[in-house]
């Protein structure tokens, strides 16, 4: 069976500024046979991807939100714990050609 999934995050805090980037990594501490792995937010029954890496290469406010893995090798299936992703404002406003 599936046990220990684990959900990491780069930068650990799960907190980026807007258009930076975001990774997120799922193990499991056992599990035997082929394993698959699927990304979820906020309770979403649809994957948002799949593999054991989901990356955001320029993270929007829209990405906010608590991200869970899910593990399975067809026959078992464990989640991780959800980890809170917050998407702050824009780093420089003046690097998006807004001025004040």
């Amino acid at each position: 069976p599936v046990s220990g999934v684990s959900l990491a995050a780069e930068p650990p805090t799960g907190q980026v500024a807007e258009g930076d980037r975001l990774v997120l990594l799922c193990s499991v501490a056992t599990g035997t046979g082929p394993l698959s792995f699927s990304w979820h937010r906020q309770g979403s029954a649809t994957p948002l991807a799949t593999g054991p890496r989901y990356e955001l290469l320029a993270a929007q406010q829209r990405d906010s939100g608590r991200y869970h893995c899910r593990a399975t090798n067809g026959g078992t299936a464990a989640n991780s714990s959800s980890l809170g992703v917050s998407v702050l404002g824009e780093r420089d406003p003046g690097v998006a050609g807004v001025t004040p």
